[in-house]
């Protein structure tokens, strides 16, 4: 019998998570396993896209578009997966504006190494969202979200 109070009976009821469902609440359910498969698979992830944009820089290479071009390419991905990296990262522990989801859409789109980044080195740890859904959902009732 586990000390912890089950947190479903506690409050109102907790989101899923993506991938883990409710078992971040008391980590059963196969928490362990989901979050190593959670693990590989965002690392497989991020190594097939790099995959891909090594093609897409190869595709430059061969249509001979020049160095400045390449580079431009090559300095937009790195500054966008890292803005990518920052706003997942940060996105884990406190909730982001819904208008400035819309407004870097674009940019969280072509920075996706940085966003995939962010989810394999914070599920080294927790399901990716744990603290922030575990705050949220621990908060006394009259400062919690419904």
């Amino acid at each position: 019998m586990s000390d912890k109070p089950d947190a479903l009976s506690v409050g109102t009821h907790p989101e899923p998570i993506c991938f883990f469902g409710l078992t971040w609440v008391n980590h059963d359910g196969g928490y362990a396993v989901r979050r190593v498969a959670v693990t590989v698979g965002s690392l497989v992830a991020i190594a097939i896209s790099c995959l891909v944009l090594r093609f897409a820089y190869e595709g430059l290479e061969i249509a001979a578009v020049g160095g400045f071009v390449t580079g431009l390419v090559v300095v937009m991905f790195a500054v966008c997966s890292a803005l990518a990296f920052r706003h997942a990262w940060s996105g884990y522990t406190k909730r982001p504006a819904p208008d400035s989801e819309s407004a870097l859409r674009g940019l969280l789109t072509i920075g996706f190494v940085g966003t995939l980044t962010a989810y394999f080195l914070r599920s080294l740890t927790e399901a990716p969202g744990e603290t922030l859904h575990r705050t949220e959902h621990e908060a006394p009732a009259h400062g919690r979200h419904t």
